[in-house]
C-alpha cells in the first residue's frame, strides 16, 4: 500500500511536467510567429500583456533561451521521472517508457500547442509573457551563462543575432508585397492609392512633369482678346507668364487675379503686381521630396529645369496627387482618346505620349530609365530620325510607325507580342 502514493506522485508529476513542456512550446512558437504591429496597437490599448510580450520580444536571443532552459528542463526530467516509473513499476521496460513518452511529447506537448500557438499567436504571447517574465528573471544566471557560450558559437558562424531585431522594418518592396497580398482586409482602392504613394519614393519629378511642348501659358506679347481666351480655356489654376518662350518666365499668375491682371495689360501698365515669382524644381527631384518642397515654400506649381537651368517641364502639387489617386472625370476621357485600344489588343497613339502612362493604360511593363516617351525610346533603338511604315521589336513590344510630322512620330501602334 504504500507503492501507491508514490506510483501517484509520479505520474502526476509526468503529467505537470508534460504540460509544462507545452506551455513553452506554444509559448515559443506564439512569440516568434506574433506580428508586432497587433501587439503594439493592443498595448497602446492599454493592454499590459501585449506591452510585456514586446518587451520580451526585444531580446529575442534572451527570451529563446529561457524558453529552451524551461522546454528542456520539463522534458529532461519527465523522462527521468518515467525511468524511474518503469523500473519501480513495469518490470524496467525502460525502451517501451521511452517510446510512449516521446510519442505522448510529440503529439501532446509539441504539436498540439505549436499548432493552437500559429493559429493564434498574439493571443499566445500577451498571455504567457507575465510567466515568461518572472522566469526570465529566476533563469537569469543560467540564461547569461548559455548566452555566453552561444554568442562565441555565433560570432564563429558569423551570424548577428541584433538583426533579428530589425525583422519587422519592411521595405518599401516588402510592404507593396504586403498590400497585394492583404486581399479584402484593405478595400482595392486603398490599395492602389497606397501602393501609389509607397511607390513614389522611386520616381522623380521628370517622370510626371507636364513636358515643354505641352505646357499653356500666357504669351505676354499677345493680344489682349488671345490672352483673355487662354485663362478662359485654362483648365488649370496658375498659369505661367512668359515673354516670347517658356524659357523667359516672368512669373505665375493665379487665376483669381486674372481680373487684375487684364486691367492692367489692357492700359498698358506693368502687370509685376499680379503674378508671382516663377518657382523652379529639378528634373532629379524625389516626388516625395518635391511634394514637401511645395509645403516648404507654400507653392503649388514649379517650372522643372535640368543642370544647364533650362526648362524642360511644368509640375504642380495637383500632377502628384493625381500619381497617388489616379486620373479621374475628363482626364480618363482624354487618356482613351490618347490611347486609343484596337480590336487585337493593340493600341495606336502619339509618339509624345509618356511610357509610364501608356504602362499603367495597358497593363504593360515597357522600359523608361533611358526614355520617357515614346518618340525617345524608338529614337534610342534605331539611332536615327524614324521614317513612316517601319516596324520593329523592343523586348516583347512590336512598334509600327504610322504617320511621322516634322521628324517626330505622331501616329504608332504598339502590340504586345510576347508575355
Amino acid at each position: 500500500m504504500s507503492e501507491e502514493p508514490s506510483l501517484i506522485i509520479l505520474i502526476t508529476s509526468i503529467i505537470f511536467l508534460l504540460l509544462l513542456s507545452a506551455f513553452f512550446s506554444g509559448s515559443e512558437t506564439g512569440m516568434m510567429a506574433s506580428n508586432k504591429i497587433k501587439l503594439r496597437n493592443k498595448a497602446k490599448s492599454g493592454e499590459r500583456n501585449a506591452d510585456r510580450a514586446l518587451k520580451l520580444l526585444s531580446k529575442p536571443d534572451n527570451l529563446l533561451s529561457v524558453i529552451l532552459v524551461g522546454n528542456n528542463f520539463a522534458n529532461i526530467l519527465a523522462s527521468a521521472l518515467v525511468t524511474i516509473l518503469m523500473i519501480n513499476f513495469f518490470d524496467g521496460r525502460v525502451l517501451l517508457g521511452s517510446i510512449v513518452l516521446t510519442i505522448i511529447i510529440l503529439i501532446f506537448s509539441e504539436i498540439t500547442p505549436k499548432t493552437t500557438a500559429s493559429a493564434y499567436p498574439e493571443n499566445f504571447a500577451s498571455k504567457s509573457s507575465w510567466v515568461l517574465s518572472r522566469l526570465s528573471f529566476l533563469f537569469k544566471p543560467i540564461v547569461l551563462m548559455t548566452n555566453q557560450v552561444s554568442s562565441r558559437l555565433l560570432n564563429l558562424l558569423n551570424v548577428d543575432i541584433k538583426k533579428s531585431n530589425d525583422s519587422d522594418n519592411l521595405n518599401t518592396d516588402e510592404l507593396k508585397t504586403l498590400l497585394d497580398d492583404s486581399n479584402s482586409l484593405i478595400p482595392r482602392d486603398y490599395r492602389k492609392m497606397l501602393s501609389a504613394v509607397l511607390g513614389m519614393d522611386k520616381l522623380i519629378v521628370e517622370d510626371i512633369m507636364i513636358p515643354l511642348s505641352e505646357i499653356e501659358g500666357i504669351n505676354i506679347n499677345e493680344s489682349l482678346e488671345n490672352i483673355k481666351k487662354r485663362i478662359k480655356d485654362s483648365p488649370y489654376t496658375t498659369l505661367p507668364v512668359y515673354d516670347q518662350n517658356i524659357a523667359n518666365c516672368i512669373g505665375l499668375l493665379h487665376l483669381k487675379d486674372s481680373s487684375d491682371f487684364l486691367d492692367a495689360f489692357e492700359m498698358d501698365k506693368p502687370v509685376d503686381s499680379f503674378i508671382s515669382e516663377p518657382y523652379f524644381a529639378s528634373l532629379t527631384t524625389n516626388l516625395t521630396k518635391q511634394l514637401h518642397e511645395f509645403q516648404n515654400n507654400n507653392e503649388s506649381i514649379a517650372l522643372v529645369v535640368d543642370e544647364y537651368g533650362e526648362v524642360e517641364g511644368l509640375i504642380s502639387v495637383e500632377d502628384i496627387f493625381i500619381e497617388i489617386v489616379g486620373k479621374f472625370g475628363n482626364e480618363i476621357s482624354e487618356q482613351e482618346k490618347e490611347f486609343s485600344l484596337q480590336p487585337d489588343a493593340s493600341v495606336i497613339t502619339d509618339g509624345n505620349s509618356k511610357i509610364r502612362d501608356l504602362n499603367k493604360f495597358m497593363s504593360w511593363k515597357i522600359l523608361d530609365d533611358e526614355s520617357k516617351t515614346i518618340n525617345g525610346l524608338i529614337l534610342r533603338a534605331i539611332d536615327e530620325i524614324p521614317i513612316a511604315n517601319l516596324c520593329l521589336e523592343i523586348d516583347e513590344y512590336r512598334f509600327e510607325i504610322l504617320k511621322i510630322e516634322n521628324n517626330s512620330i505622331s501616329s504608332i501602334k504598339i502590340k504586345k507580342v510576347r508575355s
